[in-house]
């Protein structure tokens, strides 16, 4: 993958407003704002195409950015991104400040591996996703770009619940963080086809 993606060029900008704003977007740039940390917040503009491009990739939302600011290099990772209710456009995009030695605190997508050659699933089971994505909170060096989730051995009529899953070195789930089962949040659940079900009660039904 490109590294491109996670470098981008930004400029500080000093005309704020929402007038100024539907002139950025007239020129496709795209105006934003970092924030966090013991600094104060910062609009910025950058080059719209380019954002959009690396908003195609996952990873573009859970790793740890560097965006260049009139020449000075500040890490970021993403935190709100606002879109056009129908064009293919970005409205306005928020960055969090990283510091180094400071938890960061965010969503990291979900893989779900070994699913279709699990035997659960070959035997007509469906998977149920309930997450596609875990809140986690690590040092940024620890912060992975996905959790995976094997299938391999999850059983009809089994779920998976965060606290199955076997999370990278130095992260932790925020959910799981706070000691109630309530938090215990599930993740996937493989249960029968709906048909194979029907039929089951109806071969029962005959039986009886």
């Amino acid at each position: 993958m490109s590294e491109a993606i996670f470098n981008l060029d930004a400029s500080v900008r000093s005309d704020l407003g929402k007038g100024a704003s539907r002139r950025l977007r007239r020129e496709d740039k795209l105006p934003g704002i970092i924030y966090g940390g013991e600094e104060a917040p910062v609009s910025i503009t950058l080059a719209h195409n380019k954002v959009f491009q690396a908003s195609e990739f996952e990873a573009f939302y859970s790793h740890v950015l560097t965006l260049n600011v009139d020449g000075k290099a500040v890490e970021v990772l993403v935190k709100d991104m606002q879109r056009h209710p129908y064009k293919p456009k970005i409205m306005h995009i928020d960055f969090q400040r990283v510091i180094a030695g400071q938890a960061v605190h965010t969503n990291v997508p979900v893989h779900f591996i070994n699913e279709e050659s699990s035997a659960a699933v070959k035997a007509g089971g469906v998977a149920e996703h309930h997450l596609t994505e875990i809140e986690v909170t690590c040092q940024p060096k620890d912060l992975p770009e996905f959790i995976e989730v094997d299938m391999a051995g999850v059983e009809m009529g089994q779920t998976l619940h965060l606290s199955d899953l076997t999370l990278p070195a130095g992260v932790a789930s925020v959910e799981l963080a706070k000691n109630d089962e309530a938090h215990d949040l599930a993740v996937v659940t493989v249960k029968p086809a709906k048909g194979a079900a029907a039929e089951d009660s109806e071969e029962e039904a005959t039986e009886e």
